[in-house]
């Protein structure tokens, strides 16, 4: 059996025996067809972030075969409204049918799967985000001969009442145990829905952000994916989001995503790791450091990392996140195993030990080829952000580094050694590109930077228009600095985004 499917917690993957990737209409419409479900779900983020569903009872096999082919009519001036005229709005959804899996929510068996959006002429919507993404990665491909891959670190604080037993310390819940951490099993029933929608984690945990608010208890959790084609890494991290939230509501409980909840209080990021593959190996090392494909393509991010803000931190909150001592980015930078960077190059499993031997004397010693674990971290995001446009951005700053040929000096130029606000990097902080503070300020540097993300024909124009002209409407410069310090005004703001992306 394919290693891909024998231990695939994906129950139509499972079943029928054939990886995901390669699922065919015929596939899901004998699936179906064998194990008598009536309803079909077809389900797509939009321009809020949020998981939308189309319901199909299925009444016989030639409707069935009509919707797997020709899809259905939507509204595309709802689902996308700064760049969808209500004018000229219908879209196609069609069905991809290697994101298909069983709705762990419903009554009834129910097939459901991401749909791709295409335009009046049959031909892919140049604004939808996932076609935006997918441009990206074959432009990465077509420029570089590599392949672009990608997984998310997903926080988010989990929400109720204090019970006052087993009072957690403030701040202090990095991987912490029950009975201190209070969601450790709701977190693990977590992980195994999303393994079911086809989710490849890599693990979860408990995080450093814990405090009481108004008699409740906030405790922040993070699952953490595995490394995947940088398409399928967002479709993971959308039905992870939508998985999480529908158990919370299940159990009663109440969880978010936001930025910041308030201040002084741990924020919850969206780090995205990337590695870039040729051949199916990794090539972000070469002799046990770091390669020259690699610190390119941190020069493009270096390059590009203030417009991608536009599409990673999208709310007011966002930027009271990104601020000095918080374990978050405020400069543009990156360094070795240095969370006070934007951009972290983490452990890599370089050092040719066998650490297993070592912590286990009855083992016989050997090396293991650990080349594939390597990855860089972009650690600016947040659970705001518009996971496909995201991803597309991070995908074109990479191939522009990767194409430039000072993208090597720039990198030496921006490489941090140590916390960057310590005494010895003082000047240097000084040298370095500031992100920006506020939504007014992001959208500027995507209009200054647009021309690079629209190159190839990845972003649509109108798609960039409409992000520009909601980041402008926030209206939020100097928010940060007007609010820091009114907790009351600061809990109104996050109320007001607390359901983001």
């Amino acid at each position: 059996m394919n290693k891909e499917i024998e231990l695939c917690a994906n129950q139509v993957v499972s079943d029928l025996k054939i990886p995901a990737s390669e699922l065919t209409k015929a596939d899901i419409i004998r699936y179906i067809a064998e194990n008598d479900i009536r309803m079909v779900n077809f389900m797509y983020p939009a321009e809020d972030g949020r998981v939308k569903t189309l319901n199909f009872v299925v009444n016989n096999l030639a409707y069935l075969e009509t919707i797997l082919t020709c899809g259905e009519r939507v509204d595309g001036s709802s689902l996308f409204p700064s760049y969808v005229e209500a004018g000229n709005s219908d879209l196609y959804v069609i069905p991809r049918f290697r994101t298909a899996f069983l709705d762990p929510f419903s009554l009834q068996p129910t097939l459901c799967m991401l749909c791709a959006f295409f335009d009046k002429n049959g031909k892919p919507f140049a604004g939808s985000p996932e076609y935006t993404l997918h441009r990206a990665a074959q432009a990465f491909t077509e420029s570089t001969g590599l392949h672009f891959e990608a997984m998310g670190e997903l926080e988010y604080y989990v929400i109720a009442e204090d019970d006052g037993m087993f009072p957690a310390t403030n701040q202090r819940g990095y991987h912490e145990s029950g009975p201190y951490a209070k969601f450790n099993e709701f977190r693990k029933l977590c992980m195994e829905y999303i393994a079911r929608t086809g989710g490849q984690i890599k693990y979860g945990h408990s995080e450093v952000g814990t405090f009481k608010l108004n008699g409740k208890i906030y405790e922040q959790n993070e699952i953490e994916f595995l490394p995947n084609p940088v398409e399928s890494a967002a479709d993971q991290l959308t039905l992870a989001k939508w998985v999480i939230r529908n158990l919370a509501y299940e159990q009663k409980l109440d969880i978010t995503f936001a930025p910041k909840i308030t201040v002084g209080k741990a924020g919850s990021g969206l780090h995205i790791h990337m590695r870039l593959m040729k051949d199916r190996h990794n090539v972000m090392t070469s002799n046990g450091v770091l390669s020259d494909y690699a610190r390119r393509a941190i020069g493009g991010m270096m390059l590009l990392a203030p417009s991608i803000t536009a599409f990673g931190n999208r709310n007011p909150t966002s930027y009271f996140r990104l601020v000095p001592h918080q374990e978050a980015p405020t400069n543009v930078c990156w360094g070795d195993r240095n969370r006070s960077v934007l951009v972290r190059v983490p452990l890599g499993w370089t050092a040719d030990s066998d650490m297993c031997a070592q912590a286990n004397p009855l083992e016989t010693v050997s090396i293991p080829d650990t080349s594939q674990k390597q990855t860089v971290e972009m650690r600016s995001p947040d659970g705001s952000a518009d996971l496909y446009f995201l991803m597309a951005g991070l995908c074109v700053a990479c191939r522009y580094g990767l194409e430039r040929n000072d993208a090597l000096d720039i990198a030496q130029h921006t490489y941090v050694d140590g916390d960057i606000h310590s005494e010895q990097n003082k000047q240097l902080l000084a040298s370095l590109e500031q992100l920006p503070t506020c939504c007014v300020e992001s959208a500027d540097w995507l209009e200054k930077q647009r021309e690079v993300f629209e190159a190839k024909d990845v972003f649509s124009p109108r798609a960039i228009d409409g992000m520009i002209k909601n980041l402008r409407s926030m209206n939020d410069k100097g928010l940060y600095e007007r609010l820091r310090n009114d907790e009351a005004a600061m809990l109104e703001l996050v109320e007001q985004y607390f359901h983001c992306g």
